[in-house]
Parts: structure tokens; C-alpha cells; sequence
């Protein structure tokens, strides 16, 4: 189970439930990892609706390793994730406003 007020998002990966958290850690090591911008900047493009794929993995992968998950970009690149594209566009939205806007 998640916990919303603490920033927690599930993601089904691989048929394998995860829970995803941005911790600071994680956030840090995301943001390093981003060619272009800051973390302001990926956050204004998921509400513009201006995200990549690369965000998108980006964000997923630093709230798995939020969540305890020790794979790679590459790993997850190659999984497969419940409801496709669109599901792990869900997941990287949510995972945002739980972690800067609330439980969302």
C-alpha cells in the first residue's frame, strides 16, 4: 500500500508492483542525469504538457530509487510497464504533485 501524504506512487513494472518516492537523493541524482534544465524546468513541462520520454524515465527511475529500487535507466527502458505510455505518464504526473503539491 502507498501513502499518499508521504508522497508514494505505485507503478505495476514488469508485473511486479513498486513503490515510487522522490526523496532528495533521488531528486539530486535525477536532475544531474537531465540534459536540458532543472527540476523547475521538468516540472513546468509535465504541466505544459511538454514532457519527453527522457523525462519521463528520468522521474520513474528517481522515484524507484526513491522507493528502494537499485536498476537503471537501461533496466527500465526494457521492462514493461502496466498501461504503456500513458500509464507511466499517470505515474511521473502523480509522483510530481504528491511530492510538490500534495497527495494529489
Amino acid at each position: 500500500m502507498t501513502n499518499p501524504h508521504a508522497g508514494e506512487v505505485a507503478l505495476v513494472i514488469d508485473g511486479r508492483r513498486h513503490v515510487l518516492k522522490l526523496t532528495l537523493g533521488a531528486l539530486a541524482e535525477m536532475e544531474a542525469a537531465l540534459p536540458s534544465g532543472s527540476l523547475i524546468d521538468l516540472v513546468e513541462r509535465f504541466e505544459a504538457g511538454r514532457f519527453t520520454a527522457r523525462d519521463l524515465v528520468a522521474l520513474i527511475v528517481a522515484g524507484l530509487r526513491g522507493g528502494g529500487w537499485d536498476g537503471t535507466a537501461a533496466d527500465l527502458a526494457r521492462a514493461e510497464i502496466a498501461g504503456g505510455l500513458r500509464g507511466a505518464a499517470e505515474a511521473a504526473g502523480l509522483l510530481l504533485t504528491r511530492a510538490f503539491g500534495g497527495p494529489g
